[in-house]
């Protein structure tokens, strides 16, 4: 677990932690009296006194460090709470530390810190964040405020006109925020030039930048594990961010409807860390929101708080065939496949338009990754039938009474229709059409049964990807093969409005809303996609997952159910269609 750092001579803790229902995701060696038996890396002044620290790559992915640390406000606590507390005008920060380690400094030492706070501005307040076993638990000066431990440190830094601090851990989290603290201790981050030091070391010598302190810190001197699993920093902070998102967005609890029986478990597993009540009673789910919960609802339902779908990297087999998904997506405004209103998915895609550097390079290493492995939403076929040479265009079909079909299809909103129009626009190509796997297994309605007069090639049961590498070019009502083949670099034309369509990304034939007005870049458009908009996890835990987690379980999960399985489910699905007269 991260241990807390000593105040004098000490090297650096690991400033992150975890949400509180989370067991320690991290193990800092470096302690007290480092021990650097058994392990390769560095200890602090090993690192200070000898290494370059200039390594242009690495401090790179320093600087991204720090720019997803201070975006995400995580701290040690790593708390979600907002500070909401704050004084009223400009205020100066003093950062209280525990009183009971070794070496912590005397009651006079933080006494005098917070007289030289008081006098920093004239008329300014002071704000002190207080810790558990620290020194200041009262204050009778009305220009103090006392801050729970529990306050979000970097909420707090944000408003702060400066930071005063002996030699608390937190020192360095604002020297990340940008700030240039006032230090009255020799804490391993002071004596740099990167903060004001009232008793500077004589021996320190040496001046680094923010990202040479971090590099060296929490990249060289730091190990950082979850379990037995070695973790690079960039690992350790797409799962700080997967499980504070989790802690923030479950923290109120939901109650669901319109869900079906055998989504109860998978859903409590994956949502219920604050409470989950599935129910379709109007009376029990106005009961619930009265007290606080959220209104979740499978489908597209406008007057719900939330709706809910299966995301975009979804399981080794079908939905339909009753596999648990890998992802989720939980949308606030309308849902992605409905394009008659506004989504979540259009807000972050906009948002999107522009990416850091550290955005960047995050999407462009995760579709690196998630091409190498050959990953796409089910991961269901095998193999690509001969295919005669040409100009080839994958048509790909759908199942036809499906959401998206139906809201954003347009005019062309068949197979037939969508094959005829391909044909119609490329008379000489080679027409190669997909259908799609859960209307292949008997599961949803869309079969076409003379597809092979209207089409060169019927691809059965065949796998999508190796689909849209040997053609050339793909066309789609709404199609998720659609964005599949834009992450592949082939031309996409689409007669509907899915998701990805009207971003200048696509060639469109049908009608796109107006107001997708910004123009991303394909990496923006995946960013949002496949990171901001699915929350992903462990279909076997219900434990939230990092993007990058979710592919590297994908690429080992075993393959969903058997044909003959879908085959049975599909024949039940049929009967009981028909015994409720849904035929």
């Amino acid at each position: 677990m991260v241990t807390n750092g000593p105040s004098q001579t000490a090297a650096p803790a690991a400033p992150l932690g975890r949400p509180a229902f989370e067991p320690p995701l991290l193990l800092d060696r470096v302690a007290q009296e480092p021990d650097l038996s058994g392990t390769s890396r560095q200890d602090w002044a090993d690192v200070i006194a000898n290494d370059p620290l200039d390594m242009s790559a690495e401090l790179d992915r320093a600087r991204d460090a720090i720019d997803w640390l201070v975006a995400l406000k995580l701290s040690k606590s790593a708390t979600s709470i907002d500070a909401n507390r704050l004084p009223n005008g400009p205020y100066v920060l003093v950062l209280d530390q525990p009183k009971s380690v070794d070496g912590a400094p005397p009651d006079t030492d933080m006494l005098e810190m917070l007289v030289f706070a008081q006098t920093e501005l004239l008329n300014a307040q002071v704000a002190v964040l207080c810790c558990a076993d620290g020194y200041f638990t009262s204050h009778a000066d009305p220009r103090i405020s006392l801050l729970p431990p529990e306050s979000n440190l970097y909420a707090l830094l944000e408003s702060a006109t400066a930071v005063y601090t002996h030699s608390a851990g937190f020192g360095a989290d604002a020297i990340f925020a940008g700030h240039r603290p006032r230090v009255f201790g020799q804490p391993w981050y002071g004596g740099l030039g990167l903060s004001q030091d009232e008793r500077p070391d004589p021996h320190a010598t040496r001046r680094l930048t923010r990202a040479q302190l971090f590099h060296a810190a929490f990249m060289r001197a730091t190990q950082w594990h979850a379990g037995e699993t070695a973790l690079e920093i960039e690992a350790v902070l797409a799962r700080l961010e997967t499980r504070e998102r989790a802690l923030r967005e479950d923290a109120s609890g939901y109650v669901a409807s319109n869900i079906l029986r055998w989504k109860h478990g998978f859903l409590k597993s994956y949502l219920g860390r604050g409470g989950i009540t599935v129910t379709d009673a109007p009376e029990e789910i106005a009961t619930e929101k009265a007290r606080g919960r959220r209104h979740l609802v499978w489908g597209n339902d406008p007057a719900a708080d939330l709706r809910l779908e299966d995301g975009f990297l979804r399981s080794r087999g079908l939905g339909a065939a009753l596999v648990r998904p890998l992802s989720l997506v939980l949308d606030d405004i309308g849902i992605y496949f409905d394009p008659t209103r506004p989504s979540r998915l259009e807000q972050m895609i906009a948002e999107r338009a522009s990416l850091s550097p550290a955005q960047s390079r995050r999407i462009d290493t995760f579709l690196t990754r998630l091409r190498a492995l050959n990953l796409s939403k089910y991961n269901v076929g095998t193999g690509v039938p001969p295919l005669p040479e040409g100009h080839r265009i994958l048509v790909a079909g759908q199942v036809e009474d499906d959401a998206s079909i139906t809201l954003g299809a347009g005019e062309i909103a068949s197979n037939r229709a969508l094959l005829e129009a391909a044909r119609a626009a490329h008379p000489q190509a080679v027409i190669v059409y997909k259908p799609h796997p859960d209307v292949e297994a008997g599961l949803r309605k869309g079969k076409l049964g003379d597809a092979e007069k209207r089409a060169d090639v019927v691809a059965h049961e065949a796998d999508p990807l190796a689909l849209i590498e040997a053609c050339d070019e793909v066309w789609t009502m709404t199609s998720l093969i659609g964005f599949e083949a834009l992450l592949r670099d082939r031309p996409v034309t689409c007669t509907g409005a899915p998701f990805y369509a009207g971003w200048g990304l696509t060639t469109d034939l049908g009608k796109v809303p107006a107001r997708r007005g910004a123009h991303p870049t394909l990496l923006g458009l995946a960013h949002a996609v496949l990171i901001d908009y699915p929350r992903y996890f462990d279909p076997k835990t219900g434990a939230p997952l990092s993007p990058e987690e979710a592919l590297e379980y994908l690429s080992t999960a075993p393959q969903g159910r058997s044909r003959l399985t879908q085959a049975l489910l599909a024949k039940l699905r049929q009967a009981r269609a028909a015994f409720l007269g849904l035929s």
